[in-house]
């Protein structure tokens, strides 16, 4: 055999034992052909070769058909190479065992899915790719840059969240970072998020029980997707597999086995190491260092409000300023709570928390317990009604202004984001000056405060921050105090 024959079969003989190694491994695959799509060298860390496992554990079921165990969720801090194994090899190592597999990719914008889309297309245009993998080729008439399709019908579509995948049906629907720290400040983005998430994305399985949903994510907020995921799941143990691997080792490194794999404590001592670690923390502050680099939305130290320097107590002293302040809802029995907190400021320009009045009521049921409420508290006490924007917060206001007649209320049209509004109580919980008396609710009261502004729930925060806000641009003439 002529020599330059010779060293083409060599060559063809060589990516032969090269396909089938990566067929099998998709981690020997990310090895291989991570220089065709990146241009900086591979840097391996156990997380790769972690993340690659799991990934490859959940394709092998859908390879054969059989009934999926649970879904998939993984919390990973940004800069970790998340995206380039999830959304860009991790396809194209799929279509090596199951070319007809068809994969639903969305990330929180369109763009961003996109540009992950390219490097897998690029990827399986590539020479070294088709040598390996011949008769898997790209069909020239479904060949966009957000969906592509090969010759075994398989194809990747990608998308932002909330985009057209009507029509569309998935062997994998893979979920990269659904949000953006700014998306995860904003209540209603979390909520059309995470219905979209619940509602849409579950009816693009296909087959219904085989496909997965996989969802990587640096964590943002308590109630992101994988917050509301975990809570959903829960109801169904062993449903969902939820991989967490926050950048500095904590109590939250699931699974608990993994926590050996730290080095020094820190996941990657190369990509977060220390010195980075600290600059993080200094560009990040405290809220964006624990979501998103330690996967833990509600900071161990306390959030805006430090709860840790709140102050418990049995009895008031002597109150010289007081108010009852509402944030209303109106759902019985779900949904978002009505309170009204009574709130006031002692000799020592202290502030007290003294009474609260919670609960999922009715339009009917909420205005009758704010008149037994006033009626309690004595005509002394003035009353604090936020109303929302448009006609129907003026309504809501004047129907309880006419069912509080012969009481003191006063119409609070809030202006600000609601942190805004709470800098000043959470300033005065930071130095000490507001104390809880220890009752039925405080427990709730407390855990509203750790988590805001990343909780479920704001109505007590929101009622408290306006009495106090009332309260403190209301000085008594008399003595110099509230």
């Amino acid at each position: 055999m002529p020599a330059k024959l010779e060293g083409r079969k060599m060559i063809l003989d060589e990516r032969k034992i090269i396909a089938s190694i990566c067929r099998e491994s998709f981690f020997e695959f990310v090895k291989e052909f991570w220089p065709v799509i990146v241009a900086e060298p591979l840097d391996l860390n156990w997380h790769l070769e972690f993340l690659c496992r799991e990934l490859q554990t959940v394709a092998e079921r859908v390879f054969h058909n059989e009934t999926r165990k649970y879904d998939l969720i993984v919390n990973i801090p940004p800069g970790m190479s998340k995206s380039t194994i999830v959304s860009q090899l991790f396809p194209a190592w799929v279509w090596t065992r199951l070319p007809s597999a068809r994969f639903i990719c969305v990330s929180y914008a369109a763009t961003i899915a996109v540009k992950d889309s390219l490097k897998t297309r690029d990827l399986v245009e590539s020479e070294p790719y088709k040598t390996c993998f011949p008769g898997l080729e790209l069909r020239e008439d479904v060949n966009t840059k957000g969906l592509f399709e090969n010759s075994h019908k398989g194809f990747r579509l990608a998308a932002g969240v909330l985009g057209a995948i009507t029509g569309r049906h998935g062997h994998f629907l893979l979920v990269d970072d659904p949000l953006n720290p700014e998306q995860a400040y904003s209540e209603a983005e979390l909520k059309t998020v995470n219905r979209w998430m619940r509602t849409t994305l579950p009816s693009r399985r296909m087959p219904k029980h085989v496909a997965p949903i996989i969802l990587i994510q640096q964590r943002l907020s308590i109630m992101d997707p994988t917050g509301e995921m975990v809570a959903r799941y829960a109801k169904k143990p062993g449903s969902l597999r939820h991989i967490c691997l926050p950048g500095e080792l904590t109590e939250d490194v699931s699974p608990p086995e993994i926590r050996k794999n730290y080095v020094n404590g820190l996941l990657d001592p190369r990509r977060l190491s220390r010195e980075v670690l600290d600059g993080l923390k200094g560009e990040l502050g405290l809220y964006g260092y624990t979501s998103q680099i330690l996967q833990s939305p509600v900071p161990s130290e306390g959030g805006m409000f430090e709860v840790k320097k709140l102050n418990i107590a049995q009895e008031a002293p002597r109150i010289v300023r007081r108010c009852r302040s509402w944030d209303k809802a109106a759902t019985e029995g779900g949904g978002k709570y009505s309170t009204g907190i009574e709130i006031g400021m002692d000799e020592q320009n202290r502030t007290w928390i003294l009474n609260m009045e919670r609960g999922q009521w009715s339009v009917t049921k909420r205005e009758r317990v704010m008149r037994e409420t006033a009626e309690r508290d004595g005509l002394a006490v003035p009353i604090l009604i936020e109303i929302e924007p448009g006609s129907g917060g003026k309504e809501s206001g004047e129907t309880s202004v006419r069912n509080l007649r012969g009481f003191r209320v006063l119409l609070i049209r809030p202006t600000g984001e609601k942190e805004t509004r709470a800098y000043g109580l959470a300033s005065q919980v930071g130095a000490g000056n507001v104390f809880v008396l220890n009752r039925g609710w405080t427990e709730d009261f407390v855990e509203e405060l750790r988590y805001f502004p990343n909780g479920k729930f704001s109505d007590q925060v929101d009622a408290a921050s306006q009495g106090f806000n009332y309260l403190a641009k209301k000085r008594s003439k008399v003595g110099g105090l509230w």
